[in-house]
């Protein structure tokens, strides 16, 4: 099993159609207009219409999306835990 830090990400995009990404250990939520997916480089937001998912494949951190891809954004990925930290101070 691979660590997330350890999965070289990479990002694809074909047309703004198609879009191919390595390095993802998840994806958080999908609809048809926006994909949020966990990569080695932070959490990244996909946003469009008609979006929909082809192949997710988080052993090997390969997905693969289609449809009309508006907007890419990264944002560091949100430290689990640190809420109940922040209630029990």
């Amino acid at each position: 099993m691979t660590t997330e830090s350890s999965i070289p990400h990479q990002l694809i995009l074909d047309e703004r159609q198609r879009l191919s990404l390595s390095g993802v250990s998840d994806v958080d939520s999908f609809d048809d207009a926006v994909v949020v997916a966990h990569t080695s480089l932070g959490d990244l937001t996909v946003k469009g219409q008609h979006l929909h998912i082809c192949r997710l494949n988080t052993e090997s951190g390969e997905l693969s999306l289609e449809g009309q891809i508006d907007l890419l954004e990264y944002t560091e990925p949100k430290a689990r835990g640190n809420r109940l930290r922040r209630w029990f101070r």
